[in-house]
Order: structure tokens, then C-alpha cells, then sequence
């Protein structure tokens, strides 16, 4: 079988954990099937007994006995959904967590090139179509089957004949579902992407609300918003008109076959070919035989539906994690987190011209190296190929002289705090963000430290509920200075050998700036420190600094040497004295 064709084929190892479950419920549906089966033919016999004699006694004790019959039948119904749809809810729960740890397993370039919108509309909208199939889908196709056999199997028990011509008409049915098969699985389908055209849309609008308001292009966004969402009510039409024709189309063959027993069937009765008794419960067995037939489409359109959502999740999950840990990497006995970059030229995928070029440096162990250089330069893709945020090609980045990708992701990561060029917070509260790199609970000691040492600890004592702040989405209801400063105190919390800092006091004042710096400096004392800034006020102090343009190393030196070349160092020195100069003045 091909799985690309059948995307649910790839919910059977699903399923196959819940067997059990299963099997059990598919024993319910026997039974409910079975009992609601002798519905009829008790029914038949009561009319057959009627005309023979008629007792008041009798009368109570089949009235009595059908309704017990619809409680047995009540009971083994409410075990058959409780159990089959309770399974399907399992198999959501496990495929939910399965993609989302595929998700955080992706690189940042698959990411990248995907929108929020889509991949949350996946998450949510086609996992829950997904969910249908399993639940519903299946329960409804076990029952409609198990129905059909065995009601079949007694029909043609009592009058062969009859029931073959009964069924004639329903031989339609499945050419009916063939061909409208395919035209609903395309429209869902077109349905599920422009959803997720809608979702892009509303989550770029409510993350840029600021933009959005700032610019007064909140109209012209509600008019974009209504072009999305007409076309998405014109493609639920669309497939509104399918299943309007389709539906009834199913009913009126199935109706067909209700005229033909009546036909045939009436007129055996009057020739005593067969008693009225008989008619009566071949009659309430045919109309029991009709839902399932019915079924059929609601079940294929549910197939259908939950094939098309399916389909677009295996196109995320059937997608390999480009970085990942190789068979058995492992980390250096004693980590110490010296730095070396050997000749690095990297581009980014799907791209042709290389964003750093020949590149060499040496960092040892516990000292800093400071990136320059002017915006575009190279200096946030080279500090992001150091946590293989994305691949380095093999031998240029190492880590204790062992290559990055040689060892595994978790550990590399872990060995390092990373501040990156846009901060990002969490929605909760400020302890939970500064200790969001723990994997144990930190100490109240350790919180206040990590804050101190970013001097984010003054600001929080003023809010009212101190540590318990919750920040809001991507800390909105904070400046971009403490912003940055919580980002700062994540990053020490966890204690790294390696310390990068991605211009990570741009939104900062000089006076703090300085006192970060005068403490941070105690924090790099035991750790290797890669310091990206153009403020050359916060690098001026580190062991070496390296200066980026377009790509390469234009120059390589301390403070002192740079300056003395006179060179693109040395000019935006000067550039930024004057400019404080001229702020002064």
C-alpha cells in the first residue's frame, strides 16, 4: 500500500496501542447490533399473534418486553461510544504530542518558511478532522457493517428473493460514493489551506497589533480579513453544493428500494406467500438496513475530510529534523567551553551566496571574543551556527576541539546561554522566564542572583506582585530594556561555559549597560563569552574582538591594536564618540 496515497494508513501503529480498547468496543457494537435486531422480530411476532388472538395481558408483556429489549440495547450502545470515541481521544492525545515534538525538533529554517497560521491550523483544525475519522468514523463504520451482515444475513434467512430485489437499488450507492469521492477530498482540502490562510492572517495581526495601529491600517487589514474569509465561505459553499446533491441522491436510492418491498412485498402477503407478521418485521429490518446505507456517504465524507487533514499533517511530520544528534554522539569528558572556528564559509539553505566567508578564530576557554561590524555584516549568523541554530558544514565550528555536530544537540545546547538579537519571552511570569533553562526548580536565591546580575531585580520590586509578574504575550506589558535584561538572567541562570550575547543591550541605557557589564564580567571570569554589539563601549574589553564586513574578517585584534590600525574599528569608534558628544550637548 502506498501511505502517500492512504495518508490514514499511518494511524494503524496508533490504533494498534489501544487493541484492546478495540477489540472490546467492537464486541459492544455486536451486541448493540444484535439487540436492536430483535427488535423487529419481536414486533412481527406480536402482529402475527394479534390477528390470531387478541389479550390485554399479551399486549403488556411484549409491550414490557420491547421496551427491555431497548434498554439492553441502550446499555451496549452507551459502552460502544464510550469506548470507541474514548479511543479516538487517546489516539488525538498521542498524535497532538507526537507533532508538536516534531515541531520542536525542526530547524529554524523549516520554520522559517512556514507561517504560525499553518502550522497552528494543522495542529488544531486538521488534528480534530483527524480525530473525527477515529472516532465517529470508525465507530460508525463498524456498526454500519456489522449491522449489515448480520441484518442481511437474516433477511435473506426469511425471504431470499425479496431481499435481493430490495437491494438492487442499492447497488448505486457505491458508484455514488466513487464519484463524488474525490471532488470532496479536493474541496476539504482547499477548505483546510485557506484556513490556515485566515489563522497566518489573525495571528500576524494580533502579534503586530502595534504596527497595525500605529499606521492606522486597521481597516485595510479588516478589508483583507474579509477577502479570506469570503473566499473561505466560498469554498464551504462549494462543498455545501457537493454534499447537498450527494446526500439526497443517497437517500432517494435508498427510498427505492422501500418502494420495491412494498411492491413485491405487499403482494406476497396478499398471495400468503408470506405472513403480515413477517412483512412487518422485514419491513423494520430494512428500514434499520437503510441508516447504514446512509452512512455509507456520511462515513466517506468523513473519510474523506479526515484523508485530506491528515494528508497536510504528514507533510510536517514526514519532514526529516535537518539538525539533529548523529548514533552516538557524545559530549567531551570534561567541558570547558573553548571555541574554535576553522575556515567557515556557510550559506543558508536554498541559497546561493554565502552570508560568512574563510572565517578562523580561537576562543579558549573563559575568555571573550567581541563580534563588530556594521548591520548585515555576518555577526548573528555566525553566533547562531555556535548552538547549531543552523548547521555549520563539518570541521569549521568545535567546542572543546571536538565538532559541534559530533556532539549530542540536547548537551551542546545546554553548555550554552544564548541571548538572542530578538528577545523573546514567554506568556507567564517573570520567575517562570528567567528559570525557563532549569530543569530543576531554582532556588529563590538563585532567581534573585540572576536577576541582579542583568539589574532587572530593581524594576521588579516595584511591580506588585514581584516575581509572580506575568508578562504577557512575548512580554508586551514590559520595555524592550527589561525585556532583554529577564532574556540576560535566563541565560546565566543555567550556569553555561559558554555565554553568547547577540547585541543584547542595544534597548539599554549607557549608566545600566555599564553596570551589567561590571557584573557580568565576575559571571565570564570561569566561561567563554562571545559579545556581539555595535557599541564598541561594550567590547572594548574583551581579550579579542574580530570586525565583520560583508561576511569576512576585516580586521582582528584587541581594543588597543585595532585602534592603532586605524582602520573600520577604529572609525566607528570615533563615529560613536561624536555621536555621544552630540547627545550631550
Amino acid at each position: 500500500m502506498n501511505k502517500e496515497n492512504y495518508p490514514l494508513a499511518r494511524l494503524l501503529p496508533y490504533l494498534s496501542r489501544y487493541r484492546l480498547k478495540i477489540v472490546f468496543g467492537f464486541l459492544m457494537v455486536v451486541l448493540t447490533v444484535i439487540a436492536g435486531l430483535i427488535g423487529p422480530r419481536v414486533l412481527g411476532y406480536v402482529v402475527d399473534e394479534l390477528q390470531a388472538v387478541i389479550a390485554a395481558e399479551n399486549l403488556t408483556f411484549f409491550a414490557a418486553l420491547i421496551v427491555g429489549i431497548s434498554f439492553v440495547e441502550g446499555f451496549f450502545r452507551f459502552w460502544m461510544r464510550k469506548i470507541l470515541i474514548g479511543v479516538s481521544r487517546d489516539v488525538e492525545y498521542d498524535l497532538r504530542n507526537d507533532f508538536f515534538s516534531h515541531i520542536q525538533k525542526m530547524s529554524l529554517s523549516f520554520l522559517q518558511s512556514r507561517s504560525t497560521g499553518d502550522i497552528m491550523s494543522r495542529a488544531t483544525n486538521d488534528l480534530s478532522a483527524v480525530r473525527f475519522v477515529l472516532g465517529p468514523g470508525i465507530m460508525h463504520t463498524m456498526y454500519a457493517v456489522v449491522l449489515t451482515l448480520i441484518g442481511t444475513t437474516y433477511l435473506l434467512h426469511m425471504n431470499w428473493k425479496l431481499t435481493l430485489l430490495t437491494y438492487i437499488p442499492l447497488a448505486l450507492v457505491s458508484v455514488t460514493v466513487k464519484s463524488f469521492g474525490r471532488q470532496i477530498h479536493d474541496r476539504f482540502r482547499g477548505i483546510q489551506e485557506q484556513f490556515s490562510a485566515i489563522s497566518t492572517h489573525t495571528q500576524e495581526n494580533i502579534s503586530g497589533i502595534r504596527v497595525v495601529k500605529s499606521f492606522a491600517r486597521e481597516e485595510s487589514e479588516i478589508d483583507v480579513y474579509k477577502k479570506l474569509n469570503r473566499e473561505y465561505v466560498r469554498r464551504n459553499i462549494s462543498l455545501i453544493r457537493l454534499t447537498a446533491v450527494y446526500f439526497p441522491l443517497m437517500t432517494a436510492l435508498i427510498g427505492m428500494s422501500s418502494i420495491v418491498l412494498l411492491w413485491f412485498g405487499g403482494r406476497q402477503v396478499i398471495e400468503s406467500h408470506l405472513t403480515l407478521g413477517d412483512f412487518v418485521a422485514f419491513m423494520g429490518y430494512l428500514g434499520m438496513l437503510t441508516w447504514p446505507m446512509i452512512a455509507v456517504g456520511r462515513i466517506f465524507n468523513i473519510f474523506q475530510r479526515g484523508s485530506a487533514s491528515m494528508g497536510r499533517i504528514l507533510e510536517t511530520m514526514n519532514t526529516p529534523p535537518q539538525i539533529r544528534s548523529i548514533p552516538g554522539a557524545a559530549p567531551p569528558a570534561n567541558i570547558r567551553g573553548g571555541l574554535e572556528i576553522r575556515n567557515l564559509t556557510f550559506r543558508y539553505p536554498g541559497t546561493q551566496k554565502p552570508v560568512l566567508q574563510d572565517i578562523s578564530v580561537s576562543v579558549p576557554p573563559g575568555t571573550t571574543l567581541a563580534i563588530v561590524g556594521h548591520t548585515g555584516s555576518g555577526k548573528s549568523s555566525l553566533v547562531n551556527l555556535i548552538p547549531r541554530l543552523f548547521d555549520p558544514p563539518r570541521g569549521t565550528v568545535l567546542v572543546d576541539g571536538q565538532d559541534v555536530k559530533d556532539w549530542p544537540l540536547s548537551e551542546l545546547r545546554k553548555s550554552i546561554g544564548y541571548v538572542p538579537q530578538e528577545t523573546f519571552l514567554f506568556s507567564d511570569t517573570i520567575e517562570e522566564n528567567i528559570a525557563f533553562g532549569r530543569s530543576a526548580e531554582m532556588a529563590a536565591s538563585e532567581l534573585e542572583w540572576a536577576a541582579y546580575i542583568s539589574q532587572i531585580s530593581a524594576d521588579i520590586e516595584t511591580f506588585s506582585r514581584k516575581m509572580e509578574t506575568y508578562v504577557g504575550e512575548r512580554g508586551i506589558t514590559l520595555s524592550g530594556g527589561q525585556k532583554q535584561r529577564i532574556a540576560i538572567s535566563r541565560a546565566v541562570a543555567i550556569h553555561p561555559k559558554i555565554l553568547i550575547f547577540d547585541d543584547s543591550l542595544s534597548n539599554v541605557d549607557t549608566y545600566t549597560e555599564e553596570r551589567i557589564l561590571e557584573e557580568l564580567t565576575k559571571v565570564m571570569k570561569d566561561r567563554t563569552t562571545i559579545l556581539v554589539s555595535h557599541r564598541i563601549s561594550t567590547i572594548k574589553n574583551a581579550h579579542q574582538i574580530v570586525v565583520l564586513k560583508n561576511g569576512t574578517v576585516a580586521e582582528k585584534g584587541t581594543h588597543d591594536s585595532l585602534m592603532a590600525q586605524d582602520g573600520i574599528y577604529a572609525d566607528l569608534y570615533r563615529k560613536q564618540l561624536l555621536e555621544e558628544e552630540l547627545n550631550i550637548t
